[in-house]
């Protein structure tokens, strides 16, 4: 059990390090109050995620490093809701409506999308 602590530990500081890194030095050339590191983090925890998935599927349940190391600790550690929520609800309060609902579609939406097609066999 102490194995198990050590690699969601670790993966999860790497996967918000990471994003902290990623979400620095994004650049914002899109509109400078839309919050693209945030969407890019979770996009990407997304896409690893179902990566990890697609490519070990019979091997994830005795791979104690792939599923507490890199899904629950990286890719957990890596997106994060809590801030896509607190970024989409700064829009709201600004008045900024449709960057908000872009933010959630385009969130959602891909990673969703993201997931399901990796996933889906």
């Amino acid at each position: 059990m102490v194995k198990i602590i050590l690699y969601i530990f670790l993966g999860g500081g790497l996967g918000s390090l990471s994003r902290f890194a990623l979400s620095k030095s994004t650049f914002t050339s899109l509109h400078p109050k839309f919050p693209i590191g945030t969407l890019l983090a979770n996009l990407f925890a997304c896409l690893l995620l179902g990566l990890i998935i697609y490519l070990s599927r019979e091997k994830l349940d005795q791979n104690i490093f792939l599923k507490y190391f890199l899904v629950i600790g990286f890719c957990g550690g890596f997106s994060t809701f809590s801030t896509f929520g607190y970024e989409t609800v700064q829009l709201m309060k600004q008045g900024m409506y449709l960057l908000a609902s872009l933010n959630i579609v385009l969130s959602l939406g891909l990673g969703f999308t993201i997931l399901w097609a990796l996933v889906k066999a």
